[in-house]
């Protein structure tokens, strides 16, 4: 076929080029499940909640409790919510459930269309809901049978935060926040670390909704939630089944302004969820992160239902770095995208920067979360190939923790390895970091020869200097069956150091390659057919990156840490590819 002008300019000079910055997102599609009436909101479908809860139905979230975070609509002078931060109840999908409600009372509270959405997705069941262009469908959120407390945000700041009391609840759930760190949201921190509280929070809805990362999702000990946009195409049923990429215009991304990794996982957003006027109606929330992290907290409470029912999986849940242990399994479980890579489009960083900036660990996956968590607890020395451990590091005794696990094929196979821990706050008003008290944990994985330990190597590591979270995404070597995960402290040897004690949260498994045959390396306007637009993304992506080095580049395609003309070339020979859900 012969290439237009502007393609043959375009090959010539990539091919002079060396490129920068990183990339992103795409979805691992799966089919619709035949059903005698179909689950909806189907982003649940895409991240596996549906599927779970066929493996283990009994997982709906009963003798969970969430607290949600829920925010005012209306302020007046800008600094007095209004308190019209509550779901309305008289919906269908509310039907028979109690929630309980958390404000001043003054002004009398009022209905929230962001907070009915929001607690749609998490607790909301309604066998009998239809909608004009999807028909009918069985309606049931991540957790419909959990206990729900509602709070209004300030009434939460004043009352829980100030005066550092933990709310009854297993999970928090946060769908609000701001640009900037204050007193309130290192108060969540020290929530987190001394009390154990799991708090999922929304990153925020990227640049066309001109939103840094949010706090406290930035926080470092909260999970910190991104959304992957919906497919775009002129099909309602369409667009909420098939999810692709997390996009800088939806999803804010990393670092922090000190230059941590953020988000730490991301989600579909945009649900079918309850229409806030109409009792019996449903709408399209749109690719926001508010809608995105009920479905991580959702998930976290069925994870937190069965570590409750389960004795020998108790230490998963404890107060005393249970948090720990769900946010390394969340996110070791996590499905790379395509274009997932540590830091930016530079080989160079992947062993200080732990995450990938806009996908975090990768996205949610429901199934793989749960298969860690039931594979058991392991504490170190022999070690199955999937599980986590709560354990501590202590430089008045161990300085490491080594886990030993055994391979029956390693060709074509990858080790993924997470670690997490807290960093430490003061747990009295204005809340400030203890630095002193914190650890700085270091992740190896050595390939190891049983016979003949001068065979043994370092495959892979992660040290960052300034994330509490250390993050191993590494193909296995076909020569070796026997690997050894090693936790020890990266700043040991430091002069003038408090002895420490960091407890972590360790979670481990091994995987499948990658899909590398995903439509969304190369559909990046997701339309559903590979185009002459979406080669006019991936130039626009590319001058960007040359004009701004700190922008998130989309294009390399062969994953080798630049864009060039190779890329280039791979992209050009998928051109008229079209997804099975393409509509045209």
């Amino acid at each position: 076929m012969v290439q237009s002008p502007k393609k043959m300019f375009v090959l010539g000079l990539m091919a002079c080029v060396a490129a920068m910055v990183i990339s992103m997102r795409a979805v691992a599609q799966g089919e619709i499940q035949p059903a005698e009436k179909m689950l909806q909101p189907r982003a649940l479908n895409h991240t596996g909640i549906y599927s779970l809860r066929n493996i283990d139905p009994n997982l709906t979230g009963t003798g969970v409790k969430f607290a949600v975070i829920c925010r005012s609509i209306t302020y007046i002078n800008n600094d007095e919510p209004q308190n019209d931060y509550r779901p309305n109840v008289g919906h269908n999908c509310f039907k028979g459930k109690t929630f309980s409600f958390h404000d001043e009372s003054i002004p009398s509270p009022a209905i929230s269309p962001h907070s009915t959405s929001i607690c749609s997705i998490l607790f909301g069941e309604d066998p009998d809901a239809s909608h004009p262009e999807l028909g009918q469908f069985y309606y049931q959120g991540a957790a419909p049978q959990a206990q729900a407390d509602i709070y209004e945000f300030w009434h939460f700041v004043i009352n829980n935060v100030f005066g550092h009391v933990p709310p009854d609840a297993d999970i928090v759930s946060a769908s609000i926040g701001d640009p900037c760190e204050y007193w309130w949201t290192r108060g969540i921190e020290s929530l987190v670390e001394h009390h154990g509280l799991i708090v999922v929070a929304s990153i925020g809805n990227g640049l066309e909704a001109d939103d840094p990362l949010l706090y406290p999702a930035a926080a470092a000990n909260v999970i910190g939630v991104g959304v992957i946009d919906s497919v775009d195409t002129e099909d309602l049923a369409t667009n909420l089944t098939n999810f692709s990429l997390a996009y800088p215009d939806h999803s804010s991304l990393g670092p922090t302004i000190d230059r941590r990794c953020k988000p730490d996982i991301v989600a579909p957003g945009n649900c079918l969820a309850a229409n806030v006027n109409e009792p019996n109606g449903y709408e399209p929330t749109g690719d926001w992160s508010s809608f995105s992290t009920p479905i991580v907290a959702g998930t976290v409470g069925l994870l937190v239902q069965k570590a409750k029912q389960n004795p020998a999986l108790s230490a998963a849940v404890s107060p005393e770095g249970g948090n720990c242990v769900m946010k390394a399994i969340l996110m070791n479980s996590a499905t790379k995208l395509p274009y997932w890579h540590k830091g930016r489009l530079d080989k160079n960083d992947d062993h200080k920067v732990p995450l990938d900036y806009i996908q975090g660990a990768g996205m949610l996956n429901a199934v793989g979360a749960y298969q860690h968590l039931v594979a058991g607890r392991n504490k170190p020395g022999s070690a199955s190939t999937t599980g986590w451990d709560l354990n501590q590091l202590d430089e008045n005794g161990s300085l490491q923790n080594i886990y030993k696990i055994t391979l029956t094929e390693p060709t074509e196979q990858f080790i993924n390895v997470t670690v997490a821990w807290n960093r430490h706050y003061d747990n009295v008003y204005p809340f400030d970091p203890v630095p002193e008290k914190d650890g700085n944990l270091r992740l190896e994985l050595w390939a190891v020869d049983p016979e003949d330990s001068g065979n043994d190597y370092l495959l892979d590591y992660s040290d960052s200097e300034i994330d509490n979270v250390e993050h191993i995404y590494c193909r296995a070597d076909a020569n070796y069956t026997n690997y050894e995960i090693v936790l020890s402290y990266s700043d040991v040897q430091a002069e003038n150091q408090t002895a420490r004690t960091q407890r972590y949260g360790l979670a481990w498994n091994i995987g499948a390659t990658p899909d590398r045959d995903s439509i969304f390396w190369y559909d990046l306007n997701t339309d559903g057919i590979v185009d002459e637009s979406d080669f006019t993304v991936v130039l626009d992506n590319w001058v960007n990156s040359i004009t701004s080095p700190e922008s998130y580049l989309y294009g390399d395609i062969d994953s080798n840490g630049v864009f060039d003309a190779n890329d280039v070339k791979i992209f050009l020979d998928n051109t008229n590819r079209k997804a099975t859900w393409y509509t045209k």
